[in-house]
């Protein structure tokens, strides 16, 4: 199976269609674009556009965004936005805006370079929090800046610090710093922080010990930290401390359970055999021990229990990123596309291991052992919903990096998700948006939106019907956004798989 370092390696092979095309003269004098012409090619931040006669979401109808030197300079109504001379306008009559366009919470890149970067911002996912962070985002993130690389505005992780041993072997081409004592924990907030780390990302095998010194450090060096709850340390404890935000929802159906000391007691008893050598073996391991408890917890839930956490991770301003699709795909395997259109945009060396890769995190799984998983599932819904009642703040993310998860596009299946689980139209919009964009201080002027073609809080599904794309000042209309998609398919169907090595392949919930 290629690993996370192979695919790396072979977007040196590739080239097209994720470079932004140069922008076009400046006009001499404001004219309007109807919608059915392609007079924008990647618009360069220093022109003024008007996108004109829009309904805003959150501002009313027929609504003028006046978008000038890379900023949102006014929002109003058409009638009193005057258009400076020489501005470029597009009248988007029946249009539906969504400020700042989408932002997704959880994901993980690595492969392609003309492949993966683009594939967000021409969904209309503007922003990403990249959670296992290393050089290569960084990198990444400098070339967007620079306007040499269509992608979105990276938020990004240090490298996973975690227990020993953690639940990766440093098998997969991205650095896992084990920490053993609070020494060596602090010490890797440092290093983190020197390196550029825009937070601290927490793992599941971590002690309480170690915990709590990532938790004070990362306060002392002015870092947030986020990430899974260790599995040994209650969730009430990480959120006291601070977590931003909770990754998944394992740690919460732990600590919904009447019987949560004996479920602690089982929990501490997790064990990842030194002799496991890869990730994918290790990992295998957890998740055939985790549901066993995890079905014990939810058999004895308790809904005052639950209540009384979740009301105090919501005073605590704790964050949760339930990433139903990859619980989704790993507890509903019944459920798996055989195919999927968006899979095209992706190397078939990539997607073509899926299912040999779900059969093994699978295998050994009896009918009951299936149902079961089945229940725990739609408890996770239901958690979900509870959470929303609560007043618990939830971010839409998707582990998009994992197994059936197309970077930008697996994103309109998690809202998809959440509305399932309950949550109203608006406010799972609010976690794709305004939220995630508060949790992470992004600027609200910042010139990022998305153009749709029907209104999304009537049905999320029409957060699919994207018409065109504002991304850091540059407007990716409808014909230019579709060519590049069309350059994309045609990157991903011309890469070539890396040599194979003997490193762990992708898995998930990291």
């Amino acid at each position: 199976m290629p690993t996370r370092r192979e695919a790396l390696a072979s977007s040196v092979a590739l080239t097209g269609g994720a470079v932004l095309p140069a922008a076009a003269p400046a006009a001499a004098a404001a004219h309007t674009t109807p919608d059915r012409t392609t007079a924008a090619s990647g618009q360069h931040p220093g022109r003024t556009i008007a996108l004109t006669h829009a309904t805003v979401l959150g501002a009313g109808t027929d609504r003028t965004v006046l978008v000038r030197d890379g900023r949102i300079s006014r929002v109003g109504r058409s009638a009193e936005v005057p258009i400076p001379h020489g501005t470029t306008t597009y009248d988007l009559t029946g249009k539906y805006i969504v400020m700042g366009g989408l932002i997704e919470s959880h994901v993980h890149n690595q492969g392609p370079e003309t492949v993966l970067p683009p594939l967000f911002p021409l969904n209309g996912v503007t922003t990403v929090r990249e959670m296992w962070g290393g050089p290569l985002h960084h990198e990444w993130r400098n070339k967007v800046r620079a306007g040499k690389l269509l992608g979105p505005r990276w938020l990004i992780a240090s490298s996973i610090i975690d227990g020993q041993p953690s639940l990766w072997a440093n098998d997969t081409g991205e650095r896992v710093i084990e920490v053993a004592d609070a020494p060596s924990a602090r010490r890797a907030v440092r290093e983190a922080k020197a390196n550029g780390a825009d937070f601290i990302k927490v793992y599941s095998r971590l002690t309480p010990e170690a915990y709590e010194a990532i938790a004070d450090e990362s306060r002392r060096q002015g870092l947030r930290h986020a990430g899974h709850c260790p599995d040994t340390l209650p969730i009430a404890r990480a959120s006291d401390a601070g977590q931003q935000s909770i990754e998944h929802l394992h740690a919460l159906l732990l600590a919904t359970s009447a019987q949560e000391a004996e479920i602690r007691r089982a929990m501490a008893k997790v064990r990842i055999a030194p002799g496991l050598g890869t990730s994918f073996e290790r990992y295998a391991s957890w998740f055939r021990q985790v549901h066993v408890v995890e079905w014990q917890a939810m058999q004895t839930y308790d809904a005052g229990r639950a209540r009384a956490l979740f009301d105090r991770l919501a005073a605590n301003g704790t964050h949760v990123v339930p990433t139903l699709t990859v619980h989704h795909s790993l507890e509903r395997t019944d459920q798996l596309p055989t195919d999927a259109p968006e899979f095209a945009y992706l190397p078939g060396w990539m997607t073509d291991y899926w299912p040999a890769i779900w059969s093994s995190l699978t295998a050994g799984r009896t009918a009951r052992d299936t149902s079961r998983i089945h229940r725990i599932y739609e408890h996770r819904l239901r958690l979900v919903a509870e959470l929303h009642r609560a007043g618990v703040q939830l971010l839409a993310g998707t582990d998009t990096g994992t197994g059936y998860a197309v970077p930008g596009f697996s994103l309109h299946h998690e809202l998809e998700l959440l509305v399932e689980a309950g949550l109203p139209t608006r406010d799972v919009l609010h976690a794709a948006t305004t939220a995630p964009g508060r949790m992470l201080g992004l600027p609200a002027d910042r010139a990022d939106l998305l153009v749709l073609d029907a209104d999304p809080r009537t049905d999320i599904r029409h957060t699919q019907r994207i018409h065109s794309v504002l991304v850091d000042g540059r407007y990716l209309d409808r014909a230019e956004r579709l060519r590049l998609l069309a350059g994309v398919a045609r990157a991903a169907a011309v890469s070539e798989p890396p040599v194979a090595g003997n490193a762990a392949p992708h898995i998930c919930v990291h």
